[in-house]
């Protein structure tokens, strides 16, 4: 899936001082399937973008999620994403950088994710 992403130009890194990579998301603006259907409402219908698969490397690493997240802000003033409800970093991370939540929605195998928006 990664390697996908990267094929297709939505995959991104973030580099320390050392040019080391520190984590790598997703994002693009696309219509995400799996928020089609929410338990909850979404701020708005308008185009957004979307963030998937953030990731950070070790704890030397502080700061690089929302690093990347406020970059994904400055490129779209619209942003979705979900996360797993006992993902309490990101959580605390999604509420710190005032995303609000916006309700329950499903991926494909049936798990569910909580969502957020934030609308610059």
């Amino acid at each position: 899936m990664i390697e996908q992403d990267i094929n297709e130009g939505k995959s991104y890194v973030c580099v320390d001082d050392n040019s080391q990579i520190v984590a790598v998301f997703y994002v693009c603006v696309e219509v995400d399937s799996t928020y089609a259907k929410i338990d909850g409402q979404w701020l708005n219908d308008e185009p957004y973008g979307v963030i998937h698969r953030i990731a950070r490397g070790d704890n030397t690493a502080k700061g690089a999620g929302a690093f990347c997240i406020n970059w994904c802000l400055e490129q779209y003033n619209n942003i979705r994403i979900d996360t797993h409800k006992d993902n309490v970093p990101m959580i605390k991370l999604l509420e710190k950088l005032d995303f609000t939540y916006c309700g329950i929605i499903w991926l494909p195998n049936g798990d569910e994710r909580m969502a957020y928006q934030k609308i610059v």
